[in-house]
């Protein structure tokens, strides 16, 4: 009888996703997009400090900047609500790749013809960004539609440790090919990607209307509408909601933790950083095989060991300590994107999931940034290490309180809760 290893890797939980006719000729377009939104997380600021006006300070634009290439796609959500409400996945997926293309691309020929200038930058991002929860949507959205339910867990950890690869790689590579040939050729190369990306919906997926459109003068809101009457996905937006948004600050707290607490330079934080990465790339590919797992008590279990692993940072822990520990965050951080995406994905309907999916992005594309807004004032009256002692503490109180209201619900059924169904599946 042949073992697991010997029918590696038809055993493993990824097969059915990579080995899937349509899916597999997805799948490269999705990691070189992923791969240009990597190198732009270092080009975007860039290009800003370059075309920032002399005497002004550089970081009022590195922030401006950064926020319009992700923010706006919460106005997105809203403002193309009845235009996209009932479209199918790769459709959303291809139109939100397309819309960055041409807006992204829109920067190099500006900066050719001479006239970009950063006003016109941040309006050229924030277009680019109006489709993205949209976008997101589709993703998660055609793999539902694509699979069936027990391999959507490993679909979505494909995707995120597509993301996770991308975070590791994308940086350095922008960082030479900044220094070759400046930063807005590094977003045209960005560009390049997502029409990549729009090309392979259109030519590696059959050609259908995807579900049938929302009707005549559907709102706008129809996705806040239904996670507001479903307690499992109002439950589920808040808890992520609050720890996204409580992870904000360490984003503010740890260059000046690095610098003021351990005197030491930006190659340490370049290692924490880059240690949380290998741990969540790690994390995300053991994210498939925990498909047998209930769903809703290992998403708030993530959140609860998430703010454990945070502990040695605010605890003042050496570095030989608190740095593998980082990296252990970054672990147990990859799965919860998969595991709360499969929640949604089983208990929403496929025609309602696009706009429900784009609603739940709408309002967590927020969460970090409000955090980090916080993280500014908070370590100034506190300090660094407190603020990140604050954070740890905090998550994992989050964890325990939405467990301990979690734990009444897991014997009885909710209306339109699937979430609690596949529970008993799953044993």
């Amino acid at each position: 009888m042949p073992t697991d290893a010997a029918r590696f890797p038809r055993s493993s939980p990824y097969w059915p996703v990579v080995s899937h006719p349509q899916l597999r000729r997805v799948l490269p377009g999705l990691a070189v997009s992923a791969l240009g939104d990597g190198m732009a997380v270092v080009a975007v600021p860039w290009l800003a400090i370059q075309l920032a006006p002399h005497g002004q300070q550089h970081g009022i634009w590195i922030a401006v900047a950064m926020a319009a290439y992700t923010v706006p796609s919460a106005a997105g959500t809203v403002i193309f609500g009845r235009l996209l409400r009932g479209r199918g996945g790769a459709q959303l997926a291809g139109w939100d790749a397309i819309l960055r293309a041409s807006a992204l691309a829109a920067i190099p020929l500006a900066h050719l013809a001479g006239v970009l200038t950063i006003g016109l930058y941040v309006a050229l991002l924030a277009a680019s960004a109006l489709l993205h929860s949209w976008g997101s949507a589709g993703r998660f959205t055609l793999v539902a539609e694509l699979l069936p339910q027990q391999h959507h867990l490993p679909a979505n950890a494909v995707l995120s440790t597509i993301g996770g690869f991308a975070t590791i790689v994308g940086p350095p590579l922008a960082g030479i090919l900044i220094g070759w040939v400046g930063p807005v050729w590094v977003i045209a190369i960005d560009a390049a990607t997502f029409a990549a990306l729009a090309l392979t919906y259109r030519l590696a997926l059959p050609a259908n209307d995807g579900p049938a459109r929302s009707e005549s003068g559907a709102s706008r809101t129809a996705g806040f509408a239904v996670i507001r009457q479903n307690p499992a996905l109002l439950g589920l937006l808040v808890l992520s909601l609050g720890f996204f948004f409580l992870f904000g600050p360490v984003y503010v707290a740890m260059p000046i933790h690095i610098t003021d607490d351990l005197h030491a330079s930006a190659t340490l934080l370049g290692a924490y950083y880059t240690a949380f990465g290998v741990g969540g790339l790690t994390g995300g590919l053991v994210a498939g095989y925990l498909r047998h797992w209930p769903l809703r008590a290992t998403t708030i279990g993530i959140v609860v060991a998430f703010g454990v692993a945070m502990l040695p940072l605010g605890l003042g822990a050496p570095v030989g300590v608190s740095l593998p520990a980082f990296a252990l965050a970054g672990f147990i951080w990859a799965p919860y994107m998969s595991t709360s995406m499969a929640l949604f994905q089983r208990s929403t309907s496929t025609a309602q999931l696009p706009a429900v999916l784009a609603a739940n992005g709408a309002i967590l594309v927020l969460a970090v940034p409000l955090g980090t807004m916080l993280g500014g004032p908070l370590v100034g009256a506190i300090g660094p290490r407190p603020t990140l002692l604050l954070c740890a503490v905090a998550i994992v109180a989050l964890g325990l309180i939405a467990g301990a209201i979690a734990i009444p619900r897991r014997s009885s059924r909710l209306p339109g809760d699937a979430a609690v169904t596949e529970v008993s599946a799953s044993r």
